[in-house]
């Protein structure tokens, strides 16, 4: 037994290409919204370094290599930006208190300000583009959204 016509099914394909057109370009929006606060956060850094100073941020100190994993990112690359973070006065490290041949590191008090301040310029930013949407369209497209990336029905 048939549920849907012919033109429901294209009707329902035309409604996916549109929401996979506006998902392609909610993404375009956040890594251009990334992009930014990434060199809010720090000029002279590359954007992957925001990415670690953020996890840092939420999650505390750690050994480069949980970084690493966490972020999704290669050791080399991590440990590259590390150093340079370091350099930058945004990063600190300490010996591991479990083994003294491997460090920890952590945002130093400039890396947690500028943390703290690109999170809240980021939510500014949020906040104007929906200054104007009810509390109900809010509830709405979180819960889409929740629905979307949990990755089942």
């Amino acid at each position: 037994m048939q549920t849907t016509s012919p033109e429901g099914d294209a009707h329902r394909r035309d409604l996916e290409v549109a929401l996979g057109e506006q998902i392609n370009a909610l993404l375009s929006a956040t890594r251009a919204l990334s992009e930014r606060s990434a060199g809010r956060f720090h000029p002279r850094l590359q954007p992957a370094a925001f990415h670690i100073a953020r996890w840092l941020y939420a999650f505390g100190p750690a050994k480069p290599s949980e970084v690493a994993e966490a972020v999704g990112m290669d050791r080399s690359s991590t440990s590259t930006l590390i150093g340079r973070m370091r350099s930058l006065g945004v990063l600190a490290a300490a010996p591991n208190p479990a083994d003294k041949r491997s460090i920890i590191v952590d945002l130093s008090t400039d890396g947690r300000d500028r943390v703290a301040e690109t999170l809240q310029d980021r939510s500014e930013q949020l906040q104007a583009r929906t200054r104007d949407w009810s509390s109900e369209d809010l509830i709405c497209l979180t819960e889409l959204l929740r629905r979307l990336t949990a990755g089942h029905p």
